[in-house]
């Protein structure tokens, strides 16, 4: 039988080759699109987490995604925080979400305030700020525009000169002062988000109840580091979960279409062929078992060229574009590969059951 699967494939190789190709799409589909929407939400969690606070504090009805909720809050919120029992440090930022060429979040923090929580940054080269209209951008972004220190980059329709190019890891790629970001969005005195470091993480939880229990900011997010991570997951970002649902549910209707043309044809194409085999004694459960066996074989084809596609399409988008996180797991590459073989399978179904109906004494007339 397997001889038969393989000489069947062989003898049609333009069609064969189309339905391995279309599986493929199918694969490289789903873990190119998923592994960016991944790869992305486990980027700002990590930078995020790179900070080194202990706690997070966000105004009420902020989003777990930094930089989409403006500056709506004192800084003054920061003074409070300090006074209360196990608090080191603290340090307001505001957080900016620009679109002008690429979508990105630009950090305005308070140096001084920002490396008391976060042990400070690592420069490359360069330095901190000297002046209001200075930046500092992370190694990745540097490197994908190709910049060095002392030059000037426009940001949020602002000249800025670059004093330092710091190691990636530590919130957004872009910093500024945060009194300049105040000024650029109109924020004077306000910030985003809070960074509370802690003498022992141990205390977190007692701190988190201290922050709470504050007159006004019962309503406010607050966040352990443990807490947080554990909440930057697909199922936690709004819509996410059902974009990668409608990315998975296109990709298999892509590898059922062409699947089930591809069968259904060749089952009408060996009409004399399956003739042949029933009169020999082939019953139902034997042609339906050829058809899908053939059809494993494909999708198994379509699943290598689409897990080497994908990867090779990573390592092409990582080369242009350094700062785009793509994140393929072990777990995403099973769950593909076992979408598109059920696509496969559907789509051959009906054309197996097709050819094991077929009357043998017809199929040997058939012309």
């Amino acid at each position: 039988m397997n001889r038969m699967i393989f000489a069947n494939l062989v003898h049609r190789p333009f069609r064969t080759m189309i339905s391995v190709v279309a599986v493929a799409v199918e694969v490289t589909l789903i873990l190119l699109i998923v592994g960016l929407s991944l790869g992305m939400l486990n980027d700002s969690r990590d930078r995020q987490a790179g900070i080194g606070a202990d706690i997070m504090v966000q105004p009420p009805g902020s989003s777990l995604l930094m930089g989409v909720s403006g500056a709506p809050v004192s800084i003054k919120v920061a003074d409070k925080l300090r006074q209360l029992q196990h608090v080191v440090a603290v340090t307001p930022v505001v957080t900016q979400l620009s679109t002008a060429g690429a979508v990105e979040v630009i950090d305005g923090i308070d140096l001084a305030s920002f490396d008391a929580v976060s042990g400070g940054f690592r420069y490359l080269s360069g330095g901190p700020f000297q002046g209001p209209d200075e930046m500092i951008v992370d190694d990745l972004f540097a490197s994908s525009k190709h910049l060095k220190v002392g030059n000037t980059l426009e940001t949020l329709n602002h000249p800025f000169r670059i004093s330092g190019i710091v190691e990636h890891g530590k919130g957004a790629r872009k910093f500024l002062p945060i009194t300049t970001l105040q000024d650029l969005i109109g924020a004077q005195g306000k910030a985003t988000i809070f960074y509370v470091k802690l003498d022992h993480s141990s205390n977190a939880d007692e701190v988190v109840r201290a922050i709470k229990s504050i007159p006004g900011m019962q309503q406010y997010g607050v966040h352990s580091l443990k807490e947080y991570l554990s909440l930057m997951t697909s199922s936690s970002i709004p819509m996410l979960s059902t974009f990668i649902n409608v990315v998975i549910a296109i990709s298999m209707v892509i590898g059922f279409i062409v699947i089930f043309q591809s069968m259904y044809t060749a089952v009408m194409e060996r009409t004399r062929e399956i003739g042949i085999l029933k009169s020999l004694g082939a019953g139902k459960l034997y042609i339906v078992n050829v058809v899908l066996r053939e059809t494993v074989v494909i999708a198994i084809g379509g699943i290598i060229l689409g897990i080497a596609v994908s990867y090779a399409a990573r390592a092409g988008l990582r080369s242009k574009f350094q700062t785009l996180p793509i994140l393929i797991t072990h777990a995403w590459l099973l769950r593909a590969a076992i979408i598109a073989i059920v696509g496969s399978l559907l789509g051959a179904f009906y054309p197996a059951i097709k050819a094991a109906q077929k009357d043998p004494i017809d199929a040997l007339a058939y012309e």
